[in-house]
């Protein structure tokens, strides 16, 4: 817990890093977010909140048994002052689920880059899970995450990814078009059903052999979890994914590969690709 009067204007995150030295602004910004810090007496969420010299900041936070989010670096496909598009590794969560949480996500990531936004979720236009890697793309601005999340909204924006699966899909190419709904026997899982919402799913098969199939696939929906309960309705779940009877490996076997999106600059159509892993293919040879 720590107390400190204003002597100047400035940001209330920068004022937390001022009292705490050892912090990054984005886990400062994280406090700010989950009401532990309060201007006068009142909880002020707003990390950008701009101070006055009268002002009486209090922090709770204590160091002896909290750990400061830790500062990564992730690969930069392309940056313009509206967004960045990156290549999330595997075992990366794009964003924290609402708990106060020190583990770095996409979303501290780009804290520092963002221009008038605040909120755990800043920037985030589109997620990837955790165990899935390859291509994302972030608002930078308030005006080009709107942008970007009306493209993924209207189904504009074009995504293909690559998977390994059990078995050979037949048809070797096929469109999935089965509605998901959530499983009321395990509420963080999905499955396919009748009252579930429309979910469309185009593969492709690129490379198979006995025990193994990868996979191109470009969902025409955006249904959390559709490729993965798509192939596992299909009978082929993907490798590593053991939640959807897919077979234990060393990772989730799914890798957004492409990303075709109007960019707010120009409004110019522009395509990022990720290369495939190189483990992908040397598991569809097996």
């Amino acid at each position: 817990m720590a107390n400190l009067e204003v002597s100047r204007a400035q940001r209330l995150d920068q004022k937390v890093v001022e009292l705490f030295p050892q912090l990054s602004r984005a886990y400062a910004a994280k406090l700010i977010e989950t009401k532990r810090v309060s201007v006068n007496g009142a909880a002020q969420v707003k990390p950008g909140y701009k101070l006055r010299a009268e002002d009486v900041v209090v922090v709770d936070y204590n160091p002896t048994t909290e750990a400061e989010i830790p500062e990564i670096e992730l690969k930069v496909i392309y940056e313009d002052a509206d967004c960045v598009v990156i290549h999330k590794p595997v075992g990366l969560l794009t964003h924290s689920k609402g708990a106060f949480n020190p583990e770095p996500t996409v979303a501290t990531w780009l804290r520092t880059r963002l221009q008038d936004m605040n909120g755990g979720r800043a920037g985030i236009v589109h997620r990837l899970d955790r165990a899935t890697s390859g291509v994302m793309i972030c608002a930078k601005t308030p005006e080009a995450l709107s942008w970007l999340q009306k493209q993924f909204a209207q189904r504009k924006v074009k995504k293909t990814y690559t998977a390994v699966v059990r078995g050979v899909m037949k048809p070797e190419a096929a469109v999935i078009d089965m509605p998901i709904e959530r499983n009321p026997k395990a509420p963080a899982t999905f499955r396919v059903g009748a009252q579930g919402k429309s979910a469309t799913t185009t593969y492709q098969t690129l490379m198979s052999s006995e025990l193994y199939s990868l996979l191109a696939l470009q969902p025409k929906t955006g249904r959390t979890h559709q490729l993965r309960v798509h192939l596992a309705h299909q009978g082929h779940p993907i490798v590593g994914d053991t939640i959807y009877g897919g077979e234990i490996a060393e990772r989730l076997f799914l890798h957004a590969t492409e990303l075709e999106v109007t960019i707010p600059r120009n409004h110019e159509r522009k395509v990022f690709r990720v290369a495939v892993p190189a483990e992908f293919a040397e598991k569809a040879r097996l």
